[in-house]
């Protein structure tokens, strides 16, 4: 073969690795778009923490899109119904219905009311409750029904990407049923949880889902049956918010709870302090800011004292300082920890009698 026609054929090849090269990169784009991409510039999500009192509401805005996650009790739908219309939300890409309990789905029948409904996700379809059969009967009126996602299913809202995590496997308690979902937007996250307690939050951890956020609505409205150390570790946030009625006869958000989120170093925003809380991306940094008592101290210590705490390494618990099981345990088995988060990092149990 002559020199020239190698130089050809050469020539010819190397065009076609740079085609095949050039389709390789524009399909690796083009299939990432929607899911990597970053923010619009100028642009934003909003995140609005509704005062429903003792309950749950959330309404997330981006480019343009909403979607509202859970509506308060009954008795919220009202308020719900005008918090959407002042917000412009007449349509809604998706309601999320974290699980049945009244104070989650009571007021979407008010949502319902005002605004139509492209998607709507709950964990079941049917439940035995009045609330439960009025959400139904208004979607069906629109023509909708719901739709019970699954872990790994993931949505666009405007530029943000909503992927769903659990729950990843079936509860008898309606609590553990919860919807769990992060939303990412650019370099920033929300995680929700509704209200499942800490045994399927292990079993979410154990699953491999990655919990990571920069904001966390805590669980359970505060309650010491969910944001176990162990999963509060794991999400680290830079803030916490919780969703919870003033002077509540449950005694939320507990003390154990806020003590947790102070160990951990998370900021911590409270609706029964400070009415509506709006939480803003930029796709890099969250800002807040509140209805009502912007400086109010949310998640005071109460203790000017520093408390210790000691641990048992033979029985791997740890206890108060002034505990009666940590005065009895053998010099050479006792650890001194300054935290409890230290406490709990190196495998630590609390004590059932102290509580620590």
């Amino acid at each position: 073969m002559s020199r020239r026609r190698q130089k050809q054929q050469s020539g010819w090849v190397m065009v076609f690795l740079f085609i095949m090269l050039f389709l390789a990169a524009a399909y690796v784009l083009f299939n990432r778009q929607g899911e990597d991409a970053p923010p619009a510039e100028g642009g934003s999500l909003q995140v609005h923490f509704i005062d429903v009192g003792q309950a749950d509401a959330a309404l997330v805005i981006c480019d343009g899109h909403y979607m509202l996650i859970d509506g308060g009790n009954a008795e919220d739908s009202d308020l719900v119904y005008s918090y959407l219309e002042r917000h412009g939300a007449k349509n809604l890409d998706y309601m999320v219905a974290s699980h049945a309990h009244e104070d989650h789905i009571g007021g979407l029948s008010g949502a319902l009311n005002y605004a139509k409904v492209d998607t709507a996700l709950c964990p079941v379809t049917e439940y035995s409750s009045k609330v439960f059969q009025n959400m139904v009967k208004y979607l069906e009126q629109q023509g909708k029904s719901l739709t019970v996602p699954a872990p790994g299913d993931k949505f666009d809202l405007g530029s943000a990407r909503v992927e769903i995590l659990g729950p990843v496997q079936e509860y008898d308690d309606t609590n553990n049923t919860s919807i769990v979902l992060r939303i990412d937007y650019g370099e920033t996250s929300f995680l929700f949880t509704g209200d499942m307690e800490t045994g399927a939050e292990k079993d979410l951890l154990e699953s491999g889902a990655d919990v990571r956020a920069t904001v966390l609505k805590a669980g359970h409205h505060g309650s010491d049956t969910s944001t176990g150390y162990q999963f509060l570790r794991e999400v680290s946030p830079r803030y916490t918010v919780i969703s919870v009625g003033e002077g509540n006869k449950y005694g939320h958000p507990s003390d154990e709870v806020l003590s947790r989120f102070r160990d951990a170093g998370t900021e911590v925003y409270r609706t029964d302090m400070q009415g509506h809380v709006i939480a803003e991306s930029d796709g890099k940094t969250v800002t807040f800011r509140t209805e009502k008592e912007a400086d109010t101290a949310t998640n005071p210590t109460g203790n000017s004292t520093l408390q210790m705490y000691v641990g048992n390494s033979g029985s791997k618990k740890f206890h108060l300082s002034d505990c009666a099981s940590a005065k009895n345990i053998q010099e050479d088995k006792k650890v001194v920890f300054l935290t409890r988060l230290q406490a709990v990092l190196e495998g630590y149990e609390p004590c059932g009698r102290c509580n620590p």
